[in-house]
């Protein structure tokens, strides 16, 4: 580990910018305080209990990583959902009179939010990787209640049926 951590900070401040991504401030203050305790606990509960741990949880996360990797579980994700289901909701909750301008609306509004994040991705895995996809873990959340709450089921039901949710 310590020659890994000398490999990447060899390469801050060069060509190789990527290794800020790999390797930052806050890992630094994560494996010392992992460290601390791995003392405590190697008295505590054993060296090969604590290696026997370490490499299962390793390899879960790590493992977890691949498996999303392999199946592209965003993709299939996004896709299954938020890819379609917005347009196909809107063209059923809104009603006639307004449904151009609320879904040209509806449009501009789905545009600017993709141009929002193809923007800001960059700026902010620059800032933190972890913190990044915290903030996208939040907003789907945020998603996930919102049509909890506020979207109602649409399928088999009629434009009037749909219209008494509102009500």
């Amino acid at each position: 580990m310590g020659i890994l951590i000398d490999i990447v900070r060899s390469g801050r401040g060069s060509e190789h910018e990527c290794s800020e991504t790999i390797y930052d401030e806050d890992m630094e203050l994560f494996t010392v305080l992992a460290t601390i305790l791995t003392l405590w606990l190697a008295d505590k509960s054993g060296r090969r209990l604590l290696l026997i741990v370490s490499s299962f949880a390793m390899a879960l996360s790590l493992l977890v990583v691949s498996i999303s990797f392999y199946l592209k579980v965003m993709v299939i994700a996004f896709s299954l959902g938020l890819g379609a289901m917005p347009w196909i909701i809107m063209s059923e909750i809104l009603p006639i009179n307004i449904k151009g301008l609320a879904g040209s609306f509806a449009t501009l509004a789905n545009w600017f939010f993709s141009w929002l994040v193809t923007l800001t991705a960059n700026l902010l895995l620059d800032w933190s990787s972890g913190g990044t996809f915290t903030i996208y873990t939040a907003v789907c959340v945020f998603t996930a209640g919102f049509v909890d709450i506020w979207v109602p089921e649409t399928k088999g039901k009629t434009l009037e049926e749909i219209q008494q949710f509102f009500r």
